[in-house]
């Protein structure tokens, strides 16, 4: 199972600003720091601000920080969500002449759900604490003045 660019980039801002809690964060630092588009950042952005893991403000102060704590915010919850579609594959286009006998869905449908499970256990705190100050100097001079 691959995750669509949407999701991963939703990790990596989350992540970012994980890194730089209680700081006003712009698009443009978080685009210079992954080499992602503005544009694509932009989409990503709102859509993590509408579901609530994020805040965002307007004006030349402006930017984004996280909406929850670190720990609030579960790696399986923000993949459900930024995922259009969790179906491994899709039976019906067009129709399987096997469908009603076949486990293989049932089968990639269990594996799926392991998957997210192990998501489930882990929170952003878990992908930033650990090696926090070492992800600030990969993620460049921008973030090495936040704190610990």
């Amino acid at each position: 199972m691959q995750l669509t660019r949407h999701t991963d980039y939703s990790l990596r801002v989350l992540m970012y600003l994980g890194v730089n809690p209680g700081r006003m964060v712009t698009i443009a630092e978080i685009s210079e720091a992954y080499d992602i588009s503005r544009n694509h950042l932009m989409k990503v952005v709102h859509e993590l601000g509408g579901l609530g893991f994020i805040q965002t403000f307007r004006g030349k102060q402006g930017g984004i920080q996280l909406a929850r704590p670190l720990e609030a915010i579960n790696v399986g919850d923000v993949v459900r969500q930024m995922e259009e579609n969790l179906d491994i594959i899709n039976c019906n286009a067009p129709i399987c002449p096997i469908e009603t006998v076949c486990i293989l869905r049932g089968a990639l449908d269990e594996a799926r759900d392991a998957f997210l499970a192990v998501l489930d256990e882990y929170s952003l705190a878990d992908l930033v604490n650990r090696r926090k100050r070492k992800l600030r100097m990969l993620l460049g001079a921008a973030t090495s003045h936040a704190g610990p």
